[in-house]
């Protein structure tokens, strides 16, 4: 049994033991400062399709689950964003900076985040496969997902086969998210600009698997938004200020896809109310097994 394999079986066994949804409890303070990384948290096999599910090899990522489930069944959900950490950040109560930044841009039209650090397009479709949308029946669902998958199995750039298969993991979210809440409109995200150790090597497998993934937007039930060009010069090279660490967003990166995105919720939904019925926003779920784990190797400093 590898070490992800164990990871998984012990968070499992721990997270039944521990009673499982009724132990979760959402700290304001994130157990570890961020996530694991994509590559700890994900079963070493370069062969894996980004279309088919699986949970990531973390002890966190089954509480997580289950605090999300939780999340889905309360309050009104209008507008469902769902992704990994990029997203995750925005309204996370340990990241209180940009969670102020949200509820700037949101408050009024019900929106609730439903991101994950560390997840690739496998971990997003377990997640969605195992209930976080059912019976949610969001108007618009925001999906930005597949940089880890670039970062696990593109690292020097592009391959054509793994272009076509990280593209078709997100074509099979696009599926499944349209079969459960049919009524959405989706707004289908172009990945995000990165420069890893500022370097731009990555940017030629985003740019080929963002000109793929535009062609599943139909331009109604299905709407492709690249701000791309707003985050980067044409060399893929990020302006200064827009990001935290070249990956993730900072508040001005944040304030750029809000200012992309409000026009979208207000032809759907409407200009925002005075009132706002989302579930409150979440953070890190602290759980035996979490504690344990936030002082060891399983939480390395930098995530995607």
């Amino acid at each position: 049994m590898n070490y992800c394999s164990r990871w998984t079986t012990r968070a499992i066994v721990l997270w039944l033991l521990t009673g499982g949804l009724g132990t979760v409890a959402v700290s304001t303070v994130a157990v570890a400062k961020d996530l694991p990384s994509a590559a700890s948290a994900q079963p070493a096999l370069a062969s894996s399709r980004a279309d088919q599910p699986a949970p990531q090899g973390t002890p966190i990522f089954l509480p997580a689950h289950a605090m999300l489930l939780a999340k889905a069944q309360k309050g009104v959900i209008d507008v469902y964003f769902l992704g990994d950490s990029i997203t995750r950040r925005w309204q996370g109560t340990d990241y209180p900076v940009h969670k102020k930044n949200w509820d700037a841009n949101f408050f009024g039209w019900n929106a609730a985040n439903f991101g994950w650090g560390a997840d690739t397009t496998r971990n997003v479709l377990w997640r969605l496969q195992h209930g976080e949308l059912d019976g949610v029946n969001p108007k618009v669902i925001v999906l930005l997902i597949g940089t880890n998958n670039v970062g696990q199995f593109l690292p020097t750039g592009p391959d054509d086969a793994m272009v076509e298969n990280i593209s078709n993991g997100i074509k099979a979210i696009l599926e499944v998210v349209m079969k459960k809440a049919p009524g959405a409109k989706v707004v289908l995200m172009a990945i995000t600009p990165r420069n890893d150790n500022g370097s731009t090597t990555l940017m030629p497998a985003i740019e080929k698997i963002n000109s793929r993934i535009s062609q599943f937007a139909d331009g109604k039930s299905v709407v492709y938004l690249n701000i791309n060009h707003r985050l980067a010069d044409g060399h893929g090279r990020l302006f200064a200020g827009l990001t935290e660490d070249g990956l993730h967003l900072s508040t001005a990166g944040y304030q750029i896809w809000a200012d992309a995105l409000k026009p979208i919720l207000a032809e759907s939904l409407g200009p925002p109310a005075n009132i706002d019925q989302a579930p409150p926003a979440s953070g890190i779920p602290v759980t035996p097994s979490a504690a344990a784990a936030s002082s060891s190797a399983v939480f390395p400093a930098r995530q995607k």
